[in-house]
């Protein structure tokens, strides 16, 4: 895969884990930066960068307009550590522009999205990729949670594209006992690698749930491979996406570079997850409209299986390969227009822009909530769900949503909790209608949510 120069800075931050500049979530909202959250503990929050805010100018520089985009803003606010930038900024309610010098840092890309308690007992943390500071960051969460008395976790990957090998492995190994294979890599010539468990795990005792769907990829594969063939845990969810590839990065020297696949990996059974492209490009990215049609998303018996990709685990559970990892608890898909359309309003964005509007007219009715007090009290109406249908220009009685009223109110409600308190507010209050939490949950036999600190 080649990537052009203009892009390798972004997708080296990404797997970096962070990347210099003021720490700021913002929109382009119509002509204007506006400032949805800064980050807990960094340089603009300190300044006094605030919620709603806009950014006009960054060093005389004007940084708002129609012709502004979003890479030449970020050219602004990034820049060498320690360097500073001087931002004019608008606020609502103030009658002159403010003046901030804000000295720029290293800001985590924070790649656990949220970490909380479901119950006494029951952990939960959401990994949304594999970067270089993941293993840190997921580590700290684990404790924490430790340290609160859990004795289960549900380690979440849906939608979760991969990332470093070496981070997956060092996850993995939290949960194996002392040398268990994790992981088998087998270059073209055909030498093997193979890596084990070392004494470093904190969590091998405990209950273990991991969550799969058809977006969990690469290094999210090798996590949920290793300890399904090692009987390790549940793996709940659908069949993953099938990417197993090792690849290796070289730069081209004018700031583009291009990743190799130098090898394929394995999980300990032997099993390559690696969906043959023996039909072309387009066919192997495009598969994932036949498990639509097949009929994959909502049973498991869809699920094509190959008898010569058999394996067995060590206690004798059946594995296959040839193609992402089959959960062992199947969980189907909500297909409906309706589902398929909230899905998408809730990853996409679109609920955000709402919500920030919305915001920006009441944001003083938050002032006094704490996280616990908006989880268990803050309800959404029915009036706010209609000014959503207006701003969506939906006609209510014909809505896609129909049926699905409720839980439209609990995506407004978390989208609100996620520029309020952040991802892990949101996670926290999506997780309650969540079919694959219901599922654990079940399984776990325990049922009280409780909020965290």
């Amino acid at each position: 895969m080649y990537i052009p120069a203009d892009q390798y800075q972004e997708n080296a931050d990404d797997m970096r884990g962070n990347f210099v500049g003021i720490g700021i979530s913002f929109y382009v909202y119509k002509d204007t930066i506006a400032v949805i959250r800064t980050i807990k503990g960094g340089p603009a929050e300190k300044a006094g960068i605030k919620a709603g805010d806009r950014l006009l100018f960054a060093d005389k520089i004007k940084i708002f307009g129609d012709s502004i985009h979003r890479d030449s803003i970020t050219k602004h606010l990034k820049g060498k550590i320690n360097s500073k930038v001087t931002l004019k900024v608008f606020r609502k309610g103030e009658d002159e522009i403010l003046d901030f010098k804000i000295k720029r840092k290293k800001i985590p890309i924070v790649s656990v999205d949220a970490s909380y308690k479901i119950n006494e007992s029951l952990g939960y943390i959401k990994v949304n990729r594999f970067s270089e500071t993941t293993y840190n960051e997921f580590k700290e969460a684990l404790e924490e949670l430790q340290e609160k008395g859990i004795s289960s976790l549900v380690l979440d990957l849906r939608n979760n594209p991969g990332g470093y090998i070496s981070t997956a492995q060092s996850i993995v190994d939290e949960f194996l006992e002392d040398d268990k294979l994790i992981l088998i890599t087998k270059n073209k010539s055909g030498k093997k690698d193979e890596t084990f468990a070392t004494s470093e795990g904190d969590f091998e005792d405990g209950t273990l749930y991991v969550l799969i769907n058809q977006n969990s990829a690469s290094a999210s594969e090798i996590v949920a491979g290793a300890l399904q063939d090692n009987d390790r845990g549940t793996i709940i969810g659908r069949r993953s996406f099938g990417k197993g590839l090792v690849q290796r990065e070289m730069s081209l020297g004018d700031g583009s570079a291009v990743r190799l696949t130098i090898a394929r990996y394995y999980t300990p059974t032997g099993r390559s997850i690696q969906r043959p492209y023996e039909n072309g490009n387009s066919a192997y990215y495009h598969e994932y409209e036949n498990r639509y049609e097949n009929g994959e998303m909502e049973s498991k018996d869809s699920i094509h299986v190959v008898d010569s990709l058999r394996f067995v685990t060590p206690k004798g559970k059946v594995v296959y390969g040839g193609g992402g990892i089959i959960p062992d608890v199947f969980i189907p898909k909500d297909t409906s227009i309706e589902n398929e359309t909230l899905e998408y309003i809730t990853r996409s964005g679109f609920v955000s822009y709402f919500v920030f509007e919305y915001l920006e007219k009441n944001r003083n009715d938050f002032t006094d909530y704490s996280l616990e007090d908006y989880v268990s009290n803050f309800e959404v109406s029915e009036e706010l769900k209609n000014k959503f249908y207006e701003y969506s220009k939906i006609d209510e009685e014909n809505s896609d949503f129909n049926g699905h009223e409720e839980h439209l109110k609990v995506i407004i409600k978390a989208s609100i909790a996620q520029q309020l308190f952040g991802t892990n507010a949101f996670e926290l209050i999506l997780n309650k209608d969540d079919k694959m939490i219901q599922k654990v949950l079940e399984l776990d036999e325990k049922t009280i949510l409780e909020i965290p600190e």
